[in-house]
């Protein structure tokens, strides 16, 4: 990896090892008369403690790992004793003591090492002097739950380390490691082909994540159709999740595109060229399918607002026919109690038997009060029937 004249400068004097690694690299001894640079003391074990949070530390040397330290501590000696080494630490969550003892070691900048400490960053390249720093969300899709975990990772790249800072389970960084070494010819070419391998590990995550939403999309349609009330939380939920999806994916095409153009300013490997241009497609192709993902659950949400619209509107309509069926029911039992009503009447006042009611010693008492309760009967049953009461 070719280096900023001025940004190398700085952190070499923060850091007195980079000098001796440049000499190495470049194959160039002392200048004559030159005393050899002292090796800077190694800090004390109070100074650096004991990081539990160390997955794993390793060095390498032609592509081959030749130390397996087990703390912090032994990892900055051994490489200053190996200047021409590479250095793969892999943290998980770790403090700020941490994070703060590693930037003193390598000359990582302050902006750097605040964002890794943080988290919760937006996928991002940045170069300080010599170092990169990447910032990548990874994810794997939760078959139990049927949802998508997304994690987060920080990457350090420097002329003799890569720094891994995982904020989550995803990626599994030990399988990107034991591929890596099973290819020392890739491995030798330095932490630029670390950081393409992590690279392409991540985008090769986001393939089972592509499938699972897919097939959870494919059982949305068919729970919409199938009328389940439950469809619209999940439709909404799943459009969130692709909305986090998007913003994994979208901005590492750009990233992607912006290393390919420096491949020519810094002097990038031809082999490790075409790894990353394989890797940009992937990264394209699978953030056109997150895009479509979104305007499919966004016609799916459409479709689901139609039909249970549809669906509203008929059961209203049910309930209105049943209601108007219900008044026509009541007027005929309304006119038929009327008409049986107007009898009882006329039967009631001729039945209170009072001595002084002239009707009751009539001859055509009788027949009166019953022709009186038929016209009654009869012409309720007209009005009623020509209203269509009956």
């Amino acid at each position: 990896m070719s280096r900023d004249g001025q940004g190398g400068a700085a952190i070499a004097a923060k850091n007195p090892r980079n000098s001796v690694w440049r000499r190495a690299l470049n194959h160039q001894p002392p200048a004559p008369g030159t005393p050899p640079e002292p090796a800077p003391p190694a800090p004390a074990p109070a100074d650096t403690p004991e990081l539990a949070s160390v997955v794993q530390a390793a060095l390498y040397q032609d592509g081959v790992r030749v130390s397996s330290p087990a703390t912090l501590a032994e990892t900055y000696r051994e490489l200053r004793e190996k200047p021409a080494g590479m250095a793969w630490i892999g943290l998980a969550r770790p403090t700020e003591s941490e994070l703060l003892s590693l930037a003193a070691e390598f000359g990582l900048h302050p902006l750097s090492v605040e964002d890794a400490m943080e988290a919760h960053q937006r996928p991002k390249l940045e170069r300080y002097g010599e170092t990169l720093f990447v910032v990548l969300r990874a994810a794997r899709y939760l078959d139990a739950p049927e949802e998508v975990d997304f994690g987060e990772l920080h990457v350090f790249v420097g002329p003799d380390f890569v720094i891994t800072v995982r904020h989550g389970a995803a990626p599994d960084l030990s399988a990107v490691r034991h591929r890596m070494e099973e290819s020392p010819d890739l491995l030798k070419l330095g932490p630029e082909a670390v950081l393409y391998a992590i690279l392409d590990a991540v985008v090769d995550g986001y393939v089972p994540v592509v499938s699972g939403v897919q097939n959870d999309i494919d059982e949305i349609e068919t729970e919409v159709f199938g009328g389940d009330p439950e469809v619209s939380r999940r439709i909404y939920e799943l459009s969130r999740e692709m909305v986090e999806f998007q913003r994994a994916t979208r901005p590492l095409v750009g990233m992607l595109h912006g290393l390919m153009a420096g491949f020519a300013k810094y002097g990038t490997d031809e082999e490790l060229q075409r790894y990353l241009r394989d890797v940009a497609d992937h990264v394209t192709h699978t953030s056109e399918r997150v895009d479509g993902f979104r305007q499919a659950l966004t016609d799916i949400l459409t479709v689901n607002t139609t039909l249970v619209t549809q669906q509203q509107n008929a059961e209203m309509r049910a309930l209105a026919e049943a209601g108007f069926e219900q008044n026509e029911e009541i007027k005929k039992i309304s006119a038929w109690a009327a008409i049986l009503f107007a009898p009882t009447l006329v039967g009631t006042v001729y039945g209170m038997n009072f001595a002084h009611m002239p009707e009751l010693g009539w001859t055509f008492g009788y027949p009166l009060a019953i022709g009186l309760m038929g016209v009654v009967c009869v012409s309720l049953y007209v009005i009623f029937k020509r209203r269509d009461w009956l």
